[in-house]
């Protein structure tokens, strides 16, 4: 199978897993997103999952993702996604560049990216990234003050709130996972009752879809099983 096909029959089997899990949860598809995280993978194989007809794209690495961006000038419609950590004197890259940013964890961060989101684009979609299991190794604020952070950031006028991301911890039995994501879904429930522009639970990728479904999950990021397995890269 070539490589073209090879991407949009993975795109189209990862969008049937979507629907069926949704369907299975008394959810309606259409309101579950899908993320294509092109991390690694080259300007190439965007275009043949764009020729598929997917548009949404996520980046972990600032500069892979500018490069990636300025390349692809040309495809408007699509919508990029910083969802990496992302460090401050980086900032001005992902507020000149992308649509949206998922791992937005720190005031100040928050503060620079307002800043430098330039008044001519549409504010920055952010979503609040969430360490729901207080991973040591994961960034994100704690479930007790992610709320508290959300407010925060309202009064920024750069930047457009739109909901929460998080990465659970790595190794948890399928029930500690059901209920890390049955925390997410409490919380995004609550914000979004509180919050005008809420409307984006990003959480679940290739191996716990359904289960992040299940729990409300409204985006759901897939990399390897769109493209196929990454090499590792230097950031």
């Amino acid at each position: 199978m070539s490589n073209n096909n090879h991407i949009a029959q993975n795109l189209k089997q990862v969008n049937i897993a979507l629907a069926e899990a949704a369907i299975a949860y008394s959810r309606d598809p259409n309101d579950i997103h899908l993320l294509a995280v092109s991390k690694t993978k080259p300007v190439s194989d965007i275009i043949l999952a764009y020729e598929a007809g997917h548009r949404n794209f996520g980046e972990n690495y600032v500069q892979e993702g500018v490069e990636k961006i300025q390349q692809m000038k040309h495809f408007s419609d699509i919508i990029w996604h910083f969802i990496g950590p992302l460090q401050s004197n980086k900032s001005k890259l992902v507020a000149e560049n992308f649509d949206w940013m998922h791992s937005l964890a720190r005031l100040k961060i928050a503060k620079r990216l307002n800043e430098q989101r330039s008044i001519d684009k549409l504010p920055l979609n952010v979503c609040v990234q969430v360490n729901i299991d207080k991973d040591p190794n994961k960034a994100g604020v704690l479930l007790q003050d992610a709320k508290a952070f959300v407010e925060e950031i309202q009064d920024l006028p750069n930047l457009r709130c739109r909901g929460l991301m998080t990465i659970p911890q790595a190794k948890q039995s399928a029930a500690q996972l059901k209920q890390s994501f049955a925390n997410m879904q409490a919380l995004f429930d609550e914000c979004k009752g509180q919050f005008e522009h809420f409307d984006t639970l990003s959480m679940g990728m290739s191996a716990d879809l359904s289960l992040a479904i299940s729990q409300g999950s409204t985006m759901v990021r897939v990399g390897t099983g769109i493209f196929g397995a990454r090499k590792p890269m230097s950031k």
